[in-house]
């Protein structure tokens, strides 16, 4: 049998470990080892072991992730969420559909600050939800934004799932926050317009809310003022070379804690139930990045991704239905697994084929990659934010959920597809 096709085994092997509920990292880790044996009966496994997890560890570019992990925990112990929520409230609340809008701004706004979907969503079920259930908005509308809004998490800069990519890749972490500014705008205008259309069509009849005075308004700005200096020191600080995306995660870190204890919202006991979430996380991703990094060696090992980008180069398919191609494996792995974990699975067969063999630019193709894998989150019917809201919420329907997210979807397709006919946009800052 070819090392190709022992390969080409190793995925099948992985596939079936994945569908038989296996965490991806031990499954990536126990195909990695085993196919490894297969092809090369003298390679060292436990060195195999030891190599990938001493590379993860004590990677630098890595650390950014865990300070990033550790920034969300601390702004959810401080308030932002909840500050967050009642400033774009105070200016966008009395809106048809405002608590709508306001939990997408939010999103967006927090999104900034933890870099994660899945936290995105779940901060959102506990702030969001009970105020427009408060205000009579339709669990389908509600599930829609926070799940749709929660995606942004991954999108809105600086984010953790843009960093693995970065490294992965060996591109500019800044060069990609910065492609990413115009299609955050763009996603956070769509969905906006995606709440209307579910008004206008469902006959919505939420509660509306008498505009806030002027003196409510800059109140609820006033309060907010710690996490706006959060966001403009950490983001500023990168985006002006000021720091470095591992510094600036590092000051945002410290600004976040000293807000703890300015507002004394840090207890021993909220200080160690952050650190062990955090670790908790932080361990996953590693775990997910070490086995990676053992499948990974295998499949170099194979050849198996340079024949498949050989294979599909010689099936003189044009480039844009290879592309199409991938963009629907890739929803529908979105719909199994985090952005991350998807990602970091198809890259050594996806990256080569579309940077390499049709020429797209990488930090173009970074940022589509986050965008369309953020589709598979809210695709039923097994996307991960629908789950993490329908599992932190039992009484939420999955069919009103479903009903909801439809029209986020939809809003989602017309931004991979005006930037498919506009790429430019993306680069538009580099």
């Amino acid at each position: 049998m070819s090392d190709v096709a022992i390969g080409s085994l190793g995925l099948l092997a992985l596939l079936g470990f994945i569908l038989a509920r296996v965490p991806i990292a031990a499954a990536m880790a126990l195909v990695g080892a085993v196919f490894t044996l297969i092809l090369d009966p003298n390679a060292s496994v436990f060195s195999l072991f030891g190599i990938s997890t001493v590379q993860s560890l004590s990677s630098q570019e890595y650390l950014v992730i865990p300070l990033f992990i550790l920034m969300g925990g601390f702004s959810i112990v401080a308030g932002l969420s909840s500050e967050l929520y009642r400033l774009s409230h105070a200016w966008v609340g009395h809106l048809r559909g405002g608590l709508a809008l306001t939990t997408i701004g939010t999103c967006a706004a927090f999104g900034a600050i933890c870099g994660s979907s899945v936290a995105t969503t779940a901060t959102m079920v506990q702030v969001a939800l009970p105020e427009m259930r408060r205000r009579g908005y339709s669990d389908a509308l509600i599930s829609g934004a926070i799940a749709g809004g929660g995606t942004l998490g991954s999108l809105v800069p600086p984010s953790v799932v843009m960093v693995v990519y970065a490294i992965l890749t060996q591109q500019s972490v800044i060069e990609l926050f910065k492609a990413a500014v115009i299609p955050a705008i763009v996603a956070i205008v769509l969905y906006a317009l995606a709440v209307r259309v579910f008004i206008a069509r469902n006959h919505e009849d939420a509660e509306l809310v008498q505009p806030a005075g002027w003196g409510e308004r800059l109140k609820a700005t006033g309060q907010a003022r710690l996490t706006v200096l959060v966001g403009v020191v950490m983001i500023g600080g990168i985006y002006s070379g000021i720091f470095t995306v591992t510094e600036g995660a590092a000051v945002g870190v410290a600004l976040v804690f000293v807000t703890c204890l300015l507002r004394s919202r840090l207890t021993a006991e909220n200080f160690i139930e952050t650190l062990k979430t955090a670790a908790s996380n932080i361990a996953m991703i590693y775990l997910i990045l070490i086995g990676a990094e053992i499948y990974k060696s295998f499949l170099t090992l194979s050849g198996l991704p340079e024949a498949t980008v050989n294979w599909v180069g010689g099936l003189d398919l044009p480039p844009s239905i290879v592309l199409l191609i991938v963009i629907l494996l890739y929803v529908a792995l979105g719909c199994v697994f985090d952005a991350m974990a998807a990602m970091i699975l198809t890259m050594p067969f996806v990256f080569p084929l579309v940077v390499g063999q049709l020429g797209y630019d990488p930090i173009w193709w970074g940022i589509m990659n986050v965008m369309i894998i953020e589709i598979g989150m809210i695709t039923p019917p097994v996307g991960i934010n629908i789950f993490v809201l329908n599992g932190m919420q039992k009484d939420l329907d999955l069919k009103e959920i479903y009903r909801g997210v439809k029209y986020f979807i939809t809003a989602d397709v017309v931004r991979i597809i005006f930037f498919l006919l506009f790429p430019g946009l993306v680069l538009l800052f580099q």
